[in-house]
């Protein structure tokens, strides 16, 4: 993944698919787009196209193969979660469509196609709950309304295998998460996108029970120890200006030698690639806001805050999780995430 200028080889080859997926040429699309992964097998926005492509010409299960893998190798990365969800949406699979969904929105909170998505599924899903309630109780003269109000919005649901229009989409651009540009954002759901009033709220509980007569004497517990809160922020700030200044070597060295790398790689291929992606010509700025800490052992605690990345023709803002542990002395990363 560059997070730099494409260069010219890059530029032809998914321009070069792009066209022809205009063109209504699908597989001549797919035939280019696999020529450049050969030579960039991990390249996220080729591999995001040929999604794209494979989505067009129907064959659903190796484009949810490709989507899902991307989120793997790629978990900072919005679009193929959404893409993702199309793909469940068209096979009713709603409750994975809605996940799929929710981590797009996590990773990118501003990524409007992702929201109007969720709310496509959200009606989706409220048809279903109506039709079953229909089933079991035909006179519910309620839910009858509901559904039909439902459907004059958004229409009845898509038939399974359906295609979405893939070259439709291709003009939207997502705005890019903290990582190399992927290609443009999904297509949406097949259904209109009407907004849907959420359900009702439900009832309040009933009230807590009193509480026990205040006669029994009650331990208080031990306060809990304090949070080395200054050691932590160095250490997280450390390591975003190594990061920064591309000290591949003091990057790397912030993480533990039990880190687990994502995406069921080898540490040495993690490492690899990081200090590929790190190495790339051009300034990379990496600021660290809002960081929160919890501690969940002595020696182990996670830390939550918003990363702010900017490199050549790339800025965004995600929250990260890193759980940090203490080893020798030092706060290394032992676990890393989008989110909180």
């Amino acid at each position: 993944m560059c997070a730099g200028a494409l260069s010219p080889a890059f530029a032809v080859g998914v321009q070069d698919a792009e066209q022809l997926l205009r063109q209504k040429q699908p597989q001549q699309a797919l035939e280019k787009i696999d020529q450049f992964l050969a030579e960039r097998p991990r390249d996220p926005q080729g591999r995001f196209f040929k999604g794209l492509i494979l989505t067009e010409l129907g064959r659903v299960p190796e484009a949810t193969s490709v989507f899902q893998k991307l989120t793997e190798d790629y978990p900072e990365l919005p679009e193929p979660y959404n893409n993702l969800a199309v793909l469940y949406a068209q096979q009713k699979q709603y409750d994975k469509a809605k996940t799929a969904l929710e981590m797009a929105i996590r990773t990118h909170p501003s990524y409007a196609v992702a929201h109007e998505n969720l709310g496509d599924i959200y009606a989706r899903m409220a048809t279903q709950a109506y039709d079953r309630a229909l089933q079991l109780d035909s006179s519910n003269t309620g839910a009858q309304s509901k559904l039909n109000m439902i459907r004059e919005m958004v229409g009845s649901p898509p038939k399974a295998g359906a295609k979405t229009s893939a070259s439709a989409a291709l003009p939207r651009s997502a705005p890019a998460p903290a990582s190399p540009p992927v290609a443009p954002a999904a297509t949406k759901p097949a259904a209109p996108t009407a907004a849907v009033a959420p359900p009702p709220t439900p009832a309040a509980a009933p009230a807590a029970i009193a509480a026990a007569p205040a006669t029994a004497a009650v331990e208080t517990p031990p306060a809990a120890p304090a949070l080395p809160t200054a050691e932590l922020t160095a250490a997280v700030d450390a390591w975003a200006a190594a990061w920064s200044r591309k000290d591949v070597k003091g990057y790397l060295a912030h993480y533990a030698e039990d880190f687990a790398v994502p995406g069921k790689r080898s540490r040495s291929a993690w490492e690899a690639e990081r200090r590929s992606r790190i190495d790339k010509p051009g300034t990379i700025e990496v600021g660290i806001e809002d960081i929160r800490f919890k501690a969940e052992a002595p020696d182990r605690i996670r830390a939550t805050f918003r990363q702010s990345y900017r490199s050549v023709g790339l800025k965004s803002t995600t929250t990260k999780t890193l759980t940090l542990v203490r080893r020798n002395g030092q706060w290394l990363i032992q676990q890393e995430r989008i989110g909180g």
